[in-house]
């Protein structure tokens, strides 16, 4: 207890309740046993490593599928040039994550992007209500190991390759 004797004295007491918040309603729109389609693209600092890049995939794949989404695709972009300064950067490590969940699936999402020091710009639109994840899923596979592990530094496909 601290010295006024209502909170408690360890940071626990607050992790409990962010724990036991309410999780987000769903959208009256939203029909039963469908999930909305997003894809979020998020840019990582140039110098960082891919022990890093695993990392901060890792922690997203969690989050989406720990809030009941599902990870339809990831793709890892490589360096490339910023069109513009982002956080005195002129590069960045580009990351692509396809994955369809509920309502507030982008917000956790998001908020963990912000709290990472390596992610430098995140942007997430949302592509599709009302989708069905049996069809969507089978639609396409894809290997994670190969996303997260691909070459950081070279692009995958794009122009100029014959």
């Amino acid at each position: 207890m601290t010295a006024t004797g209502t909170e408690p004295a360890t940071p626990a007491g607050k992790q409990a309740a962010a724990v036991n918040a309410p999780k987000r309603a769903p959208s009256a729109r939203d029909m039963a046993g469908r999930k909305r389609e997003y894809e979020t693209i998020y840019i990582l600092r140039p110098d960082s490593t891919t022990d890093v890049i695993a990392q901060v995939n890792q922690k997203i794949r969690t989050v989406i599928e720990t809030g009941g989404g599902t990870l339809l695709k990831v793709d890892n972009w490589g360096k490339r040039k910023l069109a513009y300064e982002v956080k005195k950067q002129l590069k960045g490590i580009y990351l692509f994550f396809a994955y369809l969940g509920t309502a507030g699936i982008v917000e956790e999402v998001e908020r963990n992007l912000r709290l990472t020091d390596s992610v430098i710009r995140y942007y997430s639109v949302k592509m599709g209500e009302n989708i069905d994840p049996a069809v969507r899923v089978t639609e396409g596979a894809f290997d994670f190991e190969e996303a997260v592990f691909g070459s950081a530094d070279e692009p995958r496909g794009g122009r100029g390759e014959g």
